[in-house]
């Protein structure tokens, strides 16, 4: 049976039998939002929480993009295949010759697309001119006539060009062309002639070979000579060109009826006599064969993810979606740190389609030579807002500037970006950067927290709670061993800076520890700034008699995730937690992306993200669907100095260089207060604050709520689904509905007879 993903989007029959064997019966809202959209070649920006489906938004229309594409090219069908020049020189007949009058895609500026005839050209780059060359062209003698259309607003230049021309027409000695300004332009001289043109007007462009002559026409109107054509240049091939800045055209090389058809003795240009016929640049069989077939090593669809875990879940919903593609079948690979290299380059080597990579391990492929950039035509960024924050910026854009921006085969570049939210800042300006009018999607809004969520704050005050003065003495096996910022510090001996920022780190241990025993916390996120203070707080349960080897359930048994641990450690790591093998998960903010763990009740911020938006996606991992969950994040009230590896040579790899990053150092003071400030304004609220013996206020939850779990409908205070909330008011929408029904047929009827 058809499911809604084929009836109502358009997804093949295939895809939609696996999507349906998922027990995927109706698509969700960004699915249904984002899979059209992207079929119909858009760019899009979406925003949704996790687990909304949004990997399936975007891997669904990409796996039937590029295996629309691979069935193209296997039945020929692909427009960038076109016939050799030499067929069309050598041709005898007017058909034949027709057939191969188009614009060259092998002859043209990068972001300037080309439709599949060959006949509707576009580029909507706003500040750059880009242009194209025909395929073919008129040399020796007659006179020769063709027609452009302007099918969208902007600005385009029409005309003639040499095969030595420039595509910017008219910018050198090569080109003769007639702008939408009413400018004539040859050689950089732009001179008034005839009117300015707009949408829907359609340019006539004459050239007399006989006489060296070239004109031009506006709706049928002729304006006359326009240029002599230089001596120079009177035995050189002339070739229909176009140049647009965010404009369309449709042009018409006599194919079909001209709408304002020239009087003789000028005749359509692709009814030239074969030996008046010119080959242009790029056109030869040789080149055009290269150019058509790309290299195996190219991918059609490339998409970046910013950690492991996410990329390994895609490359998996890939391979569940793909089940019944075949002949072909489109081919994925992982392109990953921490695995080997010469599975990925011998992988590549063989052919793939679809490419799901962190950065790193791929800019290593594409700055080898490994991996071609020629054919792609799918540019995924998944959770961009991470890959930003994580300082991939620069990388992405130095991608996207190597990918063409048509395929050989005339296809448009197409970007999807997938972000937690859609109001960063840094966001909004890559999508101005990198997308084409893309549509935004947002399904998330400004960030917010769900009503599941009890989230509060624990004041971390050294000056109050001086305990951490006896843990300085302690054995560092019986505390948690801090992050060595102050090892060359004098700590203790008075209440410095650098002494509140070490009692801090001792405190924040102890307090992790209060408030699982508090809340008798079986399954909890852990999320610690940095790698190292990740493995410092396993240390610390490990000594508890807890840490990733403890037996099933014990009560501080955990695992780690973060960068520096292996593959698959980090994958074995995950699914133990998943499954309640161990009960925490300690974690850094890349790890932890995309991870959708279903009842999970607890999360602890042992110190607050570097990110004000990492806030809501740390804590929105509590509170889904339906369930209650508990936040807890530790805020310092002083300063403390951390690790910040900004400028590091070897990222924080055996550093030991203490000094602030001002000094050429690798640690800066961390402002905890401002950061909750920050996080308070962005979410418009004020966030709770508990005591230190972590006992969470009951308020409007009554003291009933079990975390984790669904709570009963109805009771005073306790929290209830939607249906329970809007039941009363349904029931008043329908008797005022009764009410409005019977007094409109007492007025046009009467009273009921009794």
């Amino acid at each position: 049976m058809a499911t809604a993903f084929e009836t109502e989007m358009g997804v093949m029959p295939e895809l939609s039998k696996a999507v349906s064997e998922m027990d995927w019966i109706l698509p969700t809202d960004i699915q249904g939002e984002a899979v059209p959209l992207i079929l119909g070649g858009g760019d899009v920006l979406m925003a949704a929480e996790t687990g909304s489906g949004k990997t399936g938004a975007f891997c669904l229309p990409v796996l039937q993009i590029v295996y629309e594409t691979l069935k193209d090219a296997s039945e020929g069908k692909s427009s960038g295949k076109s016939a050799s020049a030499s067929e069309a020189a050598n041709s005898n007949t007017a058909a034949a010759q027709k057939k191969h009058w188009r614009f060259n895609m092998h002859d043209r500026t990068e972001q300037l697309a080309i439709d599949a005839e060959g006949l509707l050209v576009q580029s909507r780059h706003q500040r750059d001119w880009h242009g194209t060359r025909a395929v073919t062209g008129v040399k020796t003698r007659g006179k020769y006539y063709f027609e452009a259309t302007v099918t969208d607003e902007g600005l385009a230049r029409i005309g003639w060009a040499t095969a030595a021309a420039k595509l910017d027409l008219g910018t050198d000695g090569e080109g003769y062309g007639y702008g939408g300004t009413g400018k004539k332009s040859h050689h950089k001289q732009f001179d008034t002639y005839g009117e300015s043109f707009i949408l829907s007007d359609t340019i006539g462009c004459f050239i007399d070979l006989d006489k060296g002559e070239i004109a031009f026409s506006k709706n049928g109107k002729l304006f006359g000579k326009a240029f002599d054509i230089d001596a120079g240049h009177r035995s050189a091939a002339f070739f229909p060109c176009v140049c647009l800045k965010n404009a369309e055209l449709r042009v018409n090389f006599g194919l079909s009826e001209f709408k304002h058809p020239p009087s003789k003795p000028f005749v359509a240009v692709c009814q030239a006599a074969k030996d008046c016929v010119a080959l242009g640049p790029s056109s030869s069989s040789g080149s055009q064969s290269s150019s058509a077939s790309p290299p195996k090593n190219a991918p059609l669809a490339i998409i970046i993810e910013p950690s492991r875990e996410l990329a390994e879940q895609t490359l998996d919903q890939l391979r569940k979606f793909k089940r019944y593609l075949t002949n072909p079948s489109p081919t994925e690979l992982l392109i990953i740190g921490g695995q080997a290299v010469k599975e990925q380059l011998d992988s590549l080597r063989r052919g793939v389609d679809i490419v799901v990579a962190t950065p790193g391990r791929l800019k290593d492929l594409i700055d080898q030579g490994a991996l071609s950039l020629q054919a792609c035509r799918l540019f995924v960024l998944d959770e961009c807002d991470g890959l930003l924050s994580a300082g991939y910026g620069s990388l992405i854009d130095g991608i996207h500037r190597a990918i063409p921006k048509v395929t050989a085969d005339g296809r448009r570049l197409q970007m999807v970006v997938c972000s937690a939210t859609l109001h960063a800042q840094e966001v909004r300006r890559m999508a101005e950067r990198l997308m084409y009018f893309p549509v935004w999607i947002d399904l998330k809004g400004q960030d917010s927290v769900a009503d599941t969520i009890h989230h509060c704050v624990c004041p971390v005050d050294p000056l109050a709670d001086q305990s951490w003065r006896q843990l300085l003495n302690k054995n560092t096996k019986s505390r948690i061993q801090t992050d060595g910022v102050h090892l060359n510090d004098r700590v203790g001996s008075s209440d410095s800076p650098e002494t509140l920022s070490e009692a801090v780190k001792l405190l924040k241990g102890e307090y992790v520890i209060r408030a699982i025993e508090k809340h008798n916390m079986d399954r909890c996120l852990i999320f610690c700034r940095t790698k190292l203070d990740c493995d410092n707080l396993e240390h610390l349960f490990i000594t508890k008699g807890g840490g990733p080897r403890a037996r099933k359930g014990a009560p501080y048994s955990c695992v780690c995730l973060h960068s520096d641990r292996k593959p698959q450690e980090r994958k074995d790591n995950l699914e133990r937690f998943k499954n309640a093998d161990v009960r925490f998960l300690i974690c850094t903010d890349v790890a932890a992306r995309g991870i959708d763990i279903s009842g999970l009740p607890f999360v602890i911020n042992v110190t607050l993200p570097d990110e004000k938006q990492n806030y809501v996606h740390r804590i929105g991992r509590v509170g889904r669907a339906e369930r209650m969950g508990l936040a807890i994040s530790l805020v310092a009230n002083v300063k403390e100095k951390v690790w910040y590896h900004s400028n590091c040579q070897t990222k924080g790899r055996g550093c030991t260089n203490t000094n602030l990053v001002e000094v050429g150092g690798c640690c800066i003071w961390y402002n905890e207060p401002q950061l909750l400030a920050d996080v308070e304004e962005h979410l418009g609220v004020t966030i709770d604050q508990i005591d230190t013996d972590m006992t969470v206020p009951v308020n409007e939850f009554d003291g009933k709520v079990v975390y984790g779990q669904k709570q009963r409908k109805g009771g005073a205070g306790l929290y209830q689904g939607h249906v329970s909330v809007m039941q009363s008011a349904v029931k008043s929408l329908a008797s005022l509905e009764t009410q409005a029904q019977d007094s409109y047929l007492q007025m046009r009827f009467g009273p009921p007879v009794m």
